[in-house]
């Protein structure tokens, strides 16, 4: 239990980075009681981060996501539209959305910095699927094969980071073939529309997916717009010439790429698919999915760094 002192809310995963998370425990225990403002909690299951945020609302101003793009994930869904600071000590597998926040290579050691940067307000993807369901990314969502990556990854726990995709990326591609979508993307100034297979579709608000892959090179936090790289139809074989491309963001200059800013993006799937926001999986969603940036939507701790070692 909180109390009403307490203005940073550190939310610790110890699962996150394949449970290697849990080795620095006792590293963050011992710098947050040093501070008379600051508590931690830790997760226990999958979904707790989200729950710990939810309930810490009330007592604390800043909540602090200690873990990878996962826990950040739930926390963001936690806390979107309350008037709350979120802070990231990036401690996951490939921590991709603080590559985009930023960008630079410094590595902070300890939790001080969070303390002493500033905030800013940056923009979040707003997602409707199946029934009455909706949840928000901060960094990226991928339908079809990012998805099935995504999904695979999960099932990879000897495997951390660039590797751990790769590995994921090419086990996927053996058997995948490109899916018939229906997707309308509306634009700044008009409305495109594609009823073809595609390979690979991605929206996102940060640059990086899979640790190094900038699969959106223009991306910008806080433009009020998401950007939008589909992969058109093509064999699997032809995949192979665009992973160079990916890591250097070259791909978007490539003719089967249909790369663009947007501020939604409504596709329908034909038959069940995996998605994932942020890396985090929704299995099964079939139908239409509507997805809408939400210009300013959640304010972040900025002037952070890459990774946090003890």
């Amino acid at each position: 239990m909180m109390n009403n002192s307490s203005r940073y809310l550190f939310i610790f995963n110890p699962a996150a980075d394949k449970g290697r998370a849990s080795r620095k425990a006792e590293w963050l225990k011992a710098l947050v009681a040093d501070r008379n403002d600051s508590i931690m909690a830790t997760t226990d299951y999958a979904g707790h981060a989200g729950e710990i945020a939810r309930s810490g609302i009330r007592e604390s101003s800043c909540l602090i996501a200690c873990g990878g793009d996962g826990t950040l994930h739930e926390v963001v869904n936690a806390v979107a539209g309350e008037e709350r600071t979120v802070g990231i000590l990036p401690i996951g597998s490939a921590n991709d959305f603080i590559k985009t926040l930023n960008p630079r290579k410094e590595h902070h050691k300890g939790i001080a910095h969070l303390f002493e940067g500033t905030s800013k307000k940056v923009d979040l993807g707003s997602v409707s699927f199946g029934v009455a369901n909706h949840r928000y990314f901060v960094n990226s969502l991928g339908i079809g094969f990012t998805g099935r990556v995504a999904k695979a990854v999960k099932r990879l726990p000897w495997l951390k980071g660039e590797l751990g995709y790769v590995y994921a990326l090419f086990s996927v591609l053996a058997g995948y073939s490109s899916l018939n979508m229906h997707i309308t993307i509306t634009l700044e100034d008009s409305v495109l529309e594609l009823h073809e297979p595609v390979f690979a579709f991605t929206v996102s608000n940060g640059k990086i997916e899979g640790g190094k892959f900038i699969i959106s090179p223009h991306a910008e936090l806080s433009d009020g717009l998401l950007d939008i790289c589909i992969l058109k139809d093509i064999r699997r074989y032809e995949f192979f010439r665009f992973v160079l491309k990916y890591l250097n963001g070259t791909h978007i200059n490539d003719p089967k790429i249909l790369y663009c800013k947007a501020k939604a993006v409504t596709l329908t799937l034909m038959a069940p698919e995996v998605m994932h926001m942020d890396g985090e999986v929704y299995d099964n969603i079939l139908g239409k999915v509507g997805i809408s940036v939400l210009p300013d939507g959640i304010r972040l701790l900025c002037d952070l760094l890459p990774e946090a070692e003890p």
